[in-house]
Order: C-alpha cells, then sequence, then structure tokens
C-alpha cells in the first residue's frame, strides 16, 4: 500500500464524512418519540441538550403531546422540515424500518437507532438490521447503531443520548475522545476518566454499525484539533485496511490511538457475535498491523483508561523508566516486574549518582529502583531531591514514584515533598500508591491531579501505563512501515491453485531466493543423472501439488550417499507414499543436494481476507509449531523495522552465534523477508507462501522447501 493510497482509503468512507459531521455538529436535531414522562429515552435526551445550552434547532416529534416543556411537537416524521442534521429515534424496535423510511423521505442528513435486538440476536435479527441499513443507504441517510447510546461531543455541546450527564467546563485542555461499539463499555469508560479529572471532547457508541462504524468516527477525531488521544474499545474492526490507513495517518500527526481489542479465545469471539453483532477475524494479525501503524494496543480496561491519562498529560517518553520507592522490598519486586513487561529502568548517569549520594543517607544503596530508605520519615525532603536529579538525568524518559504513604501526616508530608519537582515537569511523572484501598488523607489524590500529576492505587498499574506510553514513543520514532521500495521482477506466477514444491522453488530462484541445486526426476535413472550431475549426499522428494507434507507420507528421504542407496531410497519412497497415500499418482521426484546444517527460519506470508497480506518470520522446521516463536509483520516495512521485529524473536541469540557457532547472515534473511512481502504487495494473486526451513547461513540463506498457493480466481 502507497502512501497515496492509504491517504485514500482513510478519507473514503463514502456517506461518512458528511455523516459524522452532521451528528457531530449539527445545526437542526429531531428527537422522534419525545415523552416528558419519567424513564422516556426521548425525553432525557432533550433533558441533556437543555443542560448543554445546545445553541441549534431542537424539533420534537410525539403522537400524544402538541408540546413538552413550552416546545411544540409534531405528529410524525413527515411533519419534520426538510434536510434536518440528526433524527434522534428514540421508538420501540419495531417502529425502527418505518421510522428510518420517513427520515430518507424527509432528507434527514443522520439518525441515531438506541433499539437492541437486531444482528447480535442472530440471523434473522441481522436480517431485518440489513433491509434497515439498505433503506437508509440507498435513501443517503447516515445511520448510527442500532443497540447503542448514542454519543456526545462535549466541545460543541452536543449530547445526543439518553445518559443523564452534565456538560464540562469550557476550555483547551488537550482531550481524549472516545469510541466503543458497546454502550456500556463506553459510559465506563466516561465515568472512569471523568473521575480523574481529564478533558473529553467526544464520546461516540456505534453499537451494531448498520450505517456508520468506528472507522468514521476515528477518521474525524484523528483531525479534530481538541483531540489529543484516541481511546477505542473495538469487538470487530469492519474495516481493518482503512482502520491501518487512519491509524498510520493519526501517527503521523503524534496522535496516540490506545485499543482494547477483545479476540483472542473462541469465547471471546462467540460473545461478540451475540453482543454488538460483529464477526471478529484473526486477533494475532491484528495485533501485529495496528501495532506497527503506532496503535497502543493494551490487554486491560485498566490499561486502557490508565495509558490514556499519560498521554493525554504527557509527551510519550522515549527512554526507560526512573523509579522511586520508600520501600527496599518493592525495588526487587519493580526490577522483576518491568522485566516482564517490558519498561527499561536504566542505570543513572555518573553526575546523577553523585548528586544522589550527597542527597541519600550513606548506606542508601543508589540504583533504580531508588530506595530512599526509611529516613524519609524524619526528612522528606530526600523524595524532592532525588525526583529533581532523576528528573534531570537525561538518560531518563519519565518517573513513577512508589510509595507507601504512612499515617495521614507523614502522607501529606510526602504529598508536599513531591509537589514541587513533580508538578510541571517535562517528562511523564507518576505516584503510585501502595496500599491498595487503604483510605488515603482527604485531599492526597486532587493535591497531586489538580497539578496534572497522575495517581494511581497500584504501583502495577503505573508501570503499565508507562511501559505502553514509552513503547509508544520509541516506535513512533522508530522506523515506520510504508517505506519498502524493494522491486519484485515481473516474473509468472506458477500455476494456479497449490504449487507443488519444484514450481514453487523454480518461482522463488527468479525472485533471487537460493534453492538447493537439483533437478525433477521421471525415473529412476534421470533420478541418477541428476545426482551424478549435482554430487552426492543428496535427497529425494515426492511431488504432487496435493501432498502439501510429505514427511508425513514418508515422502522425504535423506542422506543418500551413493547410486545404490538412491536406487533402493527410489523404490522405498514410492511404496511409502503408496501406503499412506492410496489412489493419488505423483508428479515426479525432486532430487537435490543435502544442504549442511544452520539456522533453520521460517519465512512466508498469506493474504486475511479482512487485514490483507501478512508476512511471517520464526524460527523454522519443528520449532515454529513446539516453540511458537513468530513474529507477524505488514508487508511494507523498511529493512530497519524488519531488522528490528527479527531481533524481538525469543530465538534471536541463535542468529547472533550460540555457544562458539558463527553469526548467521541476518541481512541476507532480512532480504528474504522484505522480498516476500513486496511480492505480496504487487502480486495480489499469491494467497500464501512459506518457506520452511529457510536455512541461514554464515553467509547467505537457502530455501530447502516452500509452500505456495495461488489464488484460483487469477
Amino acid at each position: 500500500m502507497t502512501a497515496d493510497t492509504a491517504d485514500a482509503e482513510a478519507r473514503s468512507p463514502g456517506l461518512s464524512p458528511t455523516g459524522v459531521l452532521r451528528l457531530l455538529r449539527p445545526r437542526a436535531i429531531a428527537i422522534v418519540g419525545v415523552s416528558p414522562e419519567r424513564g422516556s429515552i426521548g425525553g432525557a435526551v432533550l433533558a441533556n441538550l437543555e443542560r448543554f445550552a445546545y445553541g441549534g434547532t431542537i424539533h420534537l416529534v410525539s403522537r400524544n403531546r402538541s408540546d413538552i416543556g413550552g416546545r411544540p411537537c409534531v405528529a410524525s416524521i413527515d411533519d419534520l422540515p426538510k434536510n434536518i442534521d440528526v433524527a434522534v429515534l428514540a421508538v420501540p424496535r419495531d417502529g425502527i424500518k418505518d421510522a428510518v423510511a420517513a427520515c430518507v423521505r424527509r432528507q434527514v442528513g443522520t439518525a441515531i437507532i438506541y433499539a437492541a435486538g437486531f444482528a447480535e440476536t442472530g440471523a434473522a435479527g441481522r436480517a431485518e438490521q440489513d433491509e434497515i441499513a439498505s433503506i437508509a443507504r440507498d435513501g443517503g441517510l447516515a445511520l448510527i447503531g442500532p443497540n447503542c447510546i448514542g454519543l456526545v461531543n462535549f466541545s460543541d455541546r452536543v449530547p445526543l443520548t439518553y445518559e443523564p450527564l452534565a456538560s464540562l467546563a469550557d476550555d483547551d485542555a488537550p482531550a481524549i475522545g472516545v469510541v466503543a461499539q458497546s454502550g456500556a463499555m463506553l459510559s465506563a469508560l466516561r465515568a472512569a476518566l471523568l473521575g480523574k479529572e481529564l478533558a473529553l471532547s467526544c464520546l461516540i457508541s456505534t453499537g451494531n454499525e448498520a450505517g456508520l462504524a468506528s472507522e468514521d468516527f476515528l477518521d474525524f477525531l484523528v483531525d479534530d484539533a481538541r483531540t489529543r488521544v484516541i481511546v477505542m474499545f473495538a469487538e470487530q474492526t469492519r474495516q481493518p485496511r482503512r482502520f491501518l490507513a487512519i491509524a498510520g495517518r493519526a501517527r503521523q500527526q503524534g496522535k496516540p490511538i490506545v485499543l482494547l481489542h477483545p479476540g483472542r479465545s473462541t469465547q471471546a469471539r462467540e460473545s461478540a457475535r451475540t453482543h454488538t453483532g460483529a464477526l471478529a477475524g484473526d486477533h494475532a494479525i491484528m495485533a501485529s498491523l495496528v501495532r506497527q501503524r503506532g496503535v497502543v494496543l493494551v490487554d486491560t480496561i485498566e490499561e486502557l483508561i490508565d495509558t490514556a491519562e499519560l498521554l493525554v498529560r504527557f509527551s510519550p517518553p522515549q527512554a526507560g523508566a526512573a523509579v522511586i520507592t520508600n520501600s527496599g522490598a518493592f525495588k526487587g519486586f519493580a526490577l522483576d516486574f518491568c522485566e516482564a513487561i517490558a519498561l527499561d529502568l536504566p542505570k543513572p548517569e555518573p553526575d546523577t549518582l553523585a548528586a544522589l549520594r550527597q542527597a541519600l543517607p550513606p548506606y542508601a544503596a543508589i540504583d533504580n529502583p531508588l530506595d530512599t530508605t526509611g529516613q524519609t520519615i524524619k526528612q522528606p525532603s530526600i523524595f524532592t531531591d532525588a525526583a529533581n536529579h532523576l528528573l534531570a538525568d537525561p538518560g531518563m524518559g519519565s518517573l513513577i514514584v512508589s510509595i507507601v504513604p504512612g499515617g495521614p501526616q507523614q502522607a501529606m508530608a510526602k504529598v508536599a515533598a513531591l509537589l514541587p519537582p513533580l508538578a510541571g515537569a517535562k517528562k511523564p511523572v507518576a505516584v503510585a500508591v501502595m496500599g491498595d484501598e487503604a483510605p488515603l488523607p482527604e485531599k492526597f489524590v486532587s493535591s497531586f491531579r489538580q497539578q496534572g500529576v497522575p495517581v494511581f492505587r497500584s504501583p502495577e498499574r503505573a508501570l503499565r501505563a508507562m511501559a505502553h506510553a514509552t513503547a509508544y514513543g520509541r516506535q513512533c520514532t522508530g522506523a515506520a512501515p510504508g517505506k519498502a521500495d524493494l522491486a519484485v521482477p515481473d516474473i509468472a506466477l506458477p500455476r494456479r491453485g497449490v504449487v507443488p514444491e519444484f514450481a514453487g522453488k523454480d518461482f522463488l530462484a527468479r525472485l533471487g531466493i537460493p534453492v538447493p541445486r537439483g533437478g525433477l526426476a521421471h525415473g529412476v535413472a534421470e533420478a541418477h543423472e541428476i545426482a551424478e550431475r549435482i554430487g552426492y549426499p543428496v535427497v529425494i522428494k515426492a511431488q504432487a501439488a496435493e501432498l502439501t507434507h510429505k514427511s508425513d507420507v514418508g515422502g522425504v528421504i535423506v542422506g543418500i550417499t551413493d547410486a545404490d542407496a538412491l536406487a533402493a531410497a527410489w523404490e522405498r519412497l514410492h511404496k511409502n507414499v503408496a501406503a499412506a497415500w492410496p489412489g493419488h499418482a505423483l508428479e515426479a521426484i525432486l532430487v537435490e543436494t543435502m544442504a549442511p546444517g544452520g539456522v533453520e527460519m521460517v519465512v512466508g506470508g498469506r493474504r486475511d481476507p479482512d487485514w490483507g497480506p501478512v508476512v511471517t518470520v520464526g524460527l523454522g522446521g519443528i520449532w515454529i509449531e513446539a516453540l511458537h516463536d513468530v513474529r507477524l509483520l505488514p508487508p511494507d516495512l523498511s529493512r530497519a523495522a524488519i531488522a528490528e521485529e527479527v531481533a524481538k524473536l525469543k530465538g534471536f541469540g541463535l542468529l547472533r552465534g550460540a555457544r562458539g557457532r558463527p553469526p548467521a547472515d541476518i541481512d541476507a534473511l532480512i532480504d528474504t523477508i522484505a522480498t516476500i512481502g513486496a511480492l505480496l504487495i504487487s502480486r495480489p494473486e499469491v494467497a500464501e507462501i512459506d518457506i520452511n526451513p529457510l536455512v541461514v547461513y554464515p553467509k547467505g540463506v537457502l530455501a530447502l522447501d516452500v509452500l505456495f498457493v495461488v489464488s484460483a480466481g487469477t
């Protein structure tokens, strides 16, 4: 995907640019099904609009009332003026189709459907939802929902939800935009973020996404000047390639997208179907591709909230964290925990060490994490000095202070000592309070938060959030995807469907990927000629398009050292295959030189129906199944980015040379990975390719086996 293509995909959502703008910044709103009764959904929407002092025109539709609170009502949608921006459909499920059709007749721009009972309930509900979506689409009506709680644009005072809300203070503080398919999750995230005294720009619940999808609102938020961080809870990414293009744009603008995307387990994918009608794709592919586009992918709801707080309050760090504690026991825990979550704890620089030795008692161990010792009970200013020195250290990207607060007086003394260095710090800072839910002095948390200092009730939450923020900062300064410039030779693909090994290897050789010397034999005499030409020892392999696992049927015999052994092996191979694979015919036998040992890797790729092409690299041979040491990569990575990913393999030490073995040719491995990525980009007919093993030597590589699938539709 080129940069131009990515940008076009990010900005071509059909109805959505107009639909999203009319939803989030409407000049006229109609509430259909409004009622003054307590608990009325339409009445709750009206109350929100009035509380927010919405500045546009409000139209009310009620079959039973001529006015509500002094506002006139009309009896039906057909009585409304034409071209209203938003119709809020606060009507029962059975009335939704007729209401949507009426909105089309009145040329309404967008409609919100709160009602549930559609695609999330099964096939019949999905069919009804599809019919409603078709009516809207054909009539130029953009839908949000069904099965949603609507949206809120705090910046422009537009609350189109039935949840009772208060408007937020007008200010220019950097804000968080939230998009969630789940209404309940959106509500929980709103409460949590407001509880941390964070500014919000927009809250959007997309529900079943019969019309507008999460990607449409993501596109808006990336360009929204008020929104600094985007939080997403997605049970399905319905437009994956467009999502990647938008995420790439967000990365270029330095706007973090923090994403929680359930779906690793079969049970989670089934839950998504029953909840919002989602059909979850391959989670591992999603995770790999979105991370490469700069998306901060988190595992828990706490991480979603906490990481968003750090990223909205501070610029993302690029170096590791400094940790201060007044618990010696916590120091060892932090070292283990930070290693597990890949948060670097750099060693203080010499000047910092010298300054810390002057500030702390002589018996203190000066290190990172830094234990300030019990002397801080008598001398809280140690916290002040330690924080100042570590924040000034150029090797530290952030600072986390994890404390046992002690009694109320001690706790507030720590606040007084820590506020001067932490308030207004240019690097990300956080205070973590040990003791779980033990009560704190009334002003403990508020004193920090009023100065923009995040407070966490556990050090684990602070450390995890800082790890995510740091990874994002480094990712945004690292090698970006979309920079591959490798040209693939314009050569004909092998036959369609599953390609036998010999044809796949011929194609690899023409791509410039080395394969063993050898030839195709249709009889034993021809096999002898090939073996004499290439030299013993040799290996022979059964060849047929349908035979993708030759070893399983005894179709591979290695270590053949002379002509007699070759004749015996030829006969044994045919007997093996006939017994294990009856009724099938072989095309030929591949005779090749026996390759010397090296580091066995797997390099391949496939075309996911949702996310598109993805490249695979990992330990090869039997190890890929036994150890699952695999990285999934976008196909358009630069060589530098590929090198970063290869270095993350658990088995990378084997490539660098282990136990006296020479280092492997990592550059040649990277060349092969880049070639496979370029192939997948340039030749959409390639459905799957799997080189296993690709042996990496001190000089060069050799593809010993390949599985190649070419789309039958080409």
